[in-house]
Order: C-alpha cells, then structure tokens, then sequence
C-alpha cells in the first residue's frame, strides 16, 4: 500500500472534496519514501523549514502526512489515538498573531460605495455577503441563487469537506441579493455570481478586485485581504454579544479552538470589558 492507494481510498470511499486530494498530493510531495520513519518524517519537516515554509504551511502538511501514516500502519477503521505506536510527527509552535481586520470606517466606506454597471454590482454584492455571513469567499463562489432561502433569510453553504450548513443573513443583504437577482435575470440553478460565461469566478480575480476596490476608496486593504472579511465578522460578531458556540456553527469549525483564534479582541474591548467587571467599579 502506497500513496496512490491511500488517495484511491480518501477519494472513492472516504469522498472527500477535490481540494484535500490536492491538499494530501502536495503534502506526500515532501515524504521520500511511501512508509516513512520517524525520522523520515522529521526530515521531511526540516526539509518544508528550509524551504521557507511557516509553521502555519508545515502544520498543515503534517496533519495529511500523519492521517497517512496512521492509514498505513493501523488501517482507516482506527482512530489515532495517543496509544498508536506509528511513526507521528508533532505540530510546530505557531506564533500567534492578531489576525487582519478592516476597520469600522473601511467597512463602512465598502457598503456605501456606488456600484456602476453588473460587475462592479456583483464585486459589491460580493463583499456586503462575505461581511454579512462570515463564510469563505470559495463558498460564496460555488453558492447558486437556489441556495438562499429569501423567505427566512437563510444560506445553504457547502463548505469544507464536503460538509453543508445553513447560515442566517440580514434584512439589509436580502434587499441587495434581491435586487441584484431581479435586475440581471439570475436563475434559480445559476451561480450567484458568475462571470459573463456562467462560470465560476476565480478567486484570485475576486481578491485583485476587492484590493483595487480598497485603494480606490483611500485605503490599503489588510493582509489575506478576504480572509480578512471573515476574521472581521468574527470579532464584530463577538463585540456586538454573540457568543463563541453559536459563532462555530455559522463559521463551520469543527473545532472550537479554530473558532477562538479568529475571536481577538483589540486592547479597547478588553478596557471595556474591564470597566464593566472591575471589582473597584462596583464599589
């Protein structure tokens, strides 16, 4: 049993999406052998460091090289488990940073903006529902108009690992979908947004867009700039009373670590909250 047979399995009769298959397929690139040792797998790590890799692209391939390495030594029907004795390499320390956000006034210079003509109408569509949801912006490019439920304001999302969830929206998004799907015809089995073909639109063409968007406005865009959507809706979402539970459902985390580290909080939040529960305050 090899890499091809592993991929076989993951693909046939695990189904997972396309991406992780290119996810497992660049992470085996690293292994110089189909059963590695432990120090195999460490050299594979130094290997990544020496590259130039972070820690964040090094841990990522070696979660798929340990979920291989457990699949060839004990098999897909055991879980791994501290007890397993196959070769395992550790995660790498990840310094953690505060993530990129836009600002209130960035933010609101993006909803008020004045689209002119279809596409500068879909960009901002675009932007109001990646603020307005918190999703990836590759699921709101693979969302079709049937998808949304205009009656209850609900998003039907495929996320990732071909896992499904149903998203809330605003009254605010709903007249702007709505609007944008009468005017332009946009059909229940369309894409939402699509190109002028049909197709899917390609991220990289989404992000070059929003950073010019950004510029034109009087600001540069942050870092990982619509990622940066996400991490914003996070920390809005908190600030304004949600809580951590409900904000891992409607991001889709499976785990709710992941959901914390989108959850900072600036230094003026911690002040607040201070002042609220300082003991001094209440006397």
């Amino acid at each position: 049993m090899g890499f091809a047979d592993f991929i076989r399995e993951r693909q046939f009769l695990t189904n997972v999406s396309p991406a992780t298959l290119q996810w497992y397929k660049y992470s085996f690139k690293w292994l110089r052998t189909e059963s590695p040792s432990q120090d195999e797998l460490k050299e594979a790590v130094l290997r990544m460091r020496e590259k130039g890799l972070k820690a964040t692209g090094c841990n990522s391939a070696i979660r798929a090289l340990n979920t291989y390495v457990h699949w060839l030594n004990a098999g897909p029907e055991v879980k791994c488990s501290p007890a397993c004795r196959h070769p395992k390499i550790a995660q790498l320390k990840e310094p953690q940073c505060v993530l990129p956000t836009f600002s209130e006034k960035q933010i609101r210079s993006l909803i008020e903006w004045k689209p002119k003509g279809k596409a500068e109408r879909r960009l901002h569509l675009i932007v109001l529902f990646l603020f307005d949801t918190g999703c990836r912006i590759s699921e709101a490019l693979t969302l079709k108009v049937r998808d949304i439920d205009m009656d209850n304001m609900l998003a039907t999302l495929d996320g990732k690992g071909r896992k499904q969830r149903v998203i809330p929206f605003s009254i605010e998004l709903r007249r702007a979908i709505h609007r944008y799907v009468t005017e332009f015809s946009r059909k229940p089995e369309s894409l939402l947004f699509a190109t002028s073909a049909e197709t899917a639109l390609g991220r990289r063409n989404v992000l070059r867009d929003v950073k010019v968007l950004c510029r034109s406005l009087g600001f540069n865009p942050p870092a990982r700039t619509l990622h940066a959507t996400r991490h914003t809706f996070a920390t809005m979402y908190l600030r304004r009373g949600g809580n951590v539970f409900s904000l891992q459902r409607v991001m889709g985390h499976s785990d709710l670590e992941t959901t914390k580290r989108y959850a900072h909080m600036t230094t003026m939040d911690l002040q607040a909250v201070h002042q609220r529960v300082s003991l001094l305050s209440r006397v």
